[in-house]
């Protein structure tokens, strides 16, 4: 693109620049906000010539639902780092995954699903487009066996995440994108947890590639927005629905996305560095049962972590003997961490599945979806890591 600053490495350099123009208007060094809804038109000829496609400014839009320079800002510079032709920011990043499915089927297809998968993303696949008759699969974590057993005739659309939600378990995504595109089956991959700097998914193959902004791109729990990278293509084709269905985000979120994900690299690099600490202090504690992260080796899908992560990412499993009890105890003893929901932000933070997330479920609905009472999710924020550490030690080694 003219006028537009590229970095093909997806590090800190091109979370700092990429996708912003070499020049701004009054020659801010930071983008503006751009407070519109609307925008104007000199003349009718002026108006015929955008709709026809003949506009000096490529750019341009009509309405503020149809685009926005501070939002664009933002979606070139995550599609640089996702490696992507193009990319969209949206509302949110449940705004962003059901957008980005709902441009790729249709009544009477089939999706499938990994049963690990987020919860809302699993509610908007089998609970509510199975109200417009679109069927689905749910398969084991990370098991390529059952995807191509899931896969059928109707099937249109594959989706994971990398790593996922709680267990942190990685799929074989080269693996998973030839299985896809032997079979014409897109594969969209949320890629929150890792972040464009842990992994890009696009260079595996895979073709849609989603993030919650909320979490490592924003980076400060202070904003909500989500993310869709691909192709010119596909990404044509999302945008298109997301002027329908309006989940677009406003200029004052993307400013704060922006500003975020410029110090993504600072922050992730902390992040995975106090995630492999707080990992190996946990794992062997006699009151831990067992330690959930990538680049543990006892973790199921080391080697391909291994292979496909460039980092394990900020967030920590565990398990505490004792059950729900005896976590929601360790839980509380924690005094630098926050106890709240999400992650990737500048906080630690900490949780507990079954009472947070699941809280409407017995211990018995949580085993059939793979949830242990006992377990503890750490999302570890930029803290000093012998802080993090210590912390967590105290809370597990307190009685």
């Amino acid at each position: 693109m003219a006028n537009v600053k590229t970095y093909p490495a997806p590090n800190g350099t091109a979370a700092v620049h990429a996708g912003t123009p070499e020049t701004r208007p009054g020659n801010t060094l930071t983008a503006a906000i751009a407070q519109t809804a609307t925008y104007t038109f000199r003349d009718t000829a002026d108006l015929e010539r955008y709709f026809d496609g003949r506009d000096a400014d490529p750019d341009r839009q009509e309405y503020g639902r149809y685009g926005n320079p501070t939002v664009l800002e933002v979606e070139r510079r995550v599609a640089a780092l996702d490696r992507a032709e193009d990319g969209l920011l949206f509302a949110s990043g449940m705004a962003a995954v059901t957008t980005a499915v709902l441009t790729l089927v249709k009544a009477g297809d089939h999706v499938v699903l990994f049963r690990d998968g987020y919860r809302r993303t699993r509610q908007f696949v089998v609970g509510m487009l199975a109200r417009f008759g679109v069927t689905c699969s749910l398969v084991d974590p990370a098991s390529l066996d059952g995807l191509e057993q899931a896969v059928g005739p109707r099937t249109r659309v594959v989706v994971t995440e990398f790593p996922t939600n709680p267990y942190l378990r990685c799929i074989d995504l080269a693996r998973l994108a030839a299985i896809c595109r032997a079979r014409r089956v897109k594969s969209i991959v949320d890629a929150t947890f890792a972040t464009p700097l842990n992994a890009t998914p696009l260079d595996l193959g895979v073709d849609l590639v989603i993030h919650s902004a909320t979490k490592y791109l924003g980076g400060h729990n202070d904003v909500l927005g989500g993310t869709v990278s691909g192709s010119a293509s596909l990404i044509s084709l999302i945008r298109e629905l997301r002027g329908v269905l309006g989940g677009v985000a406003d200029a004052h979120a993307a400013a704060l996305i922006g500003r975020g994900i410029k110090t993504l690299g600072l922050r992730v690099e902390r992040q995975n560095a106090t995630g492999l600490a707080v990992a190996g202090a946990l794992e062997g504690h006699p009151a831990v049962e067992r330690v959930y992260y990538p680049l543990l080796p006892s973790h199921p899908d080391h080697a391909v972590a291994k292979a496909q992560l460039r980092g394990g990412g900020g967030v920590v499993s565990f398990v505490v003997k004792g059950g729900r009890a005896a976590a929601g105890r360790t839980v509380d003893r924690f005094r630098l961490a926050t106890i709240a929901p999400s992650l990737g932000g500048v906080e630690t933070l900490v949780e507990q599945p079954a009472v947070m997330s699941y809280h409407e479920l017995a211990d018995d609905q949580l085993a059939e979806i793979g949830i242990e009472p006992g377990l503890i999710r750490l999302a570890v924020g930029v803290e000093e890591t012998e802080d993090v550490v210590a912390d967590a030690l105290r809370a597990v080694g307190e009685g």
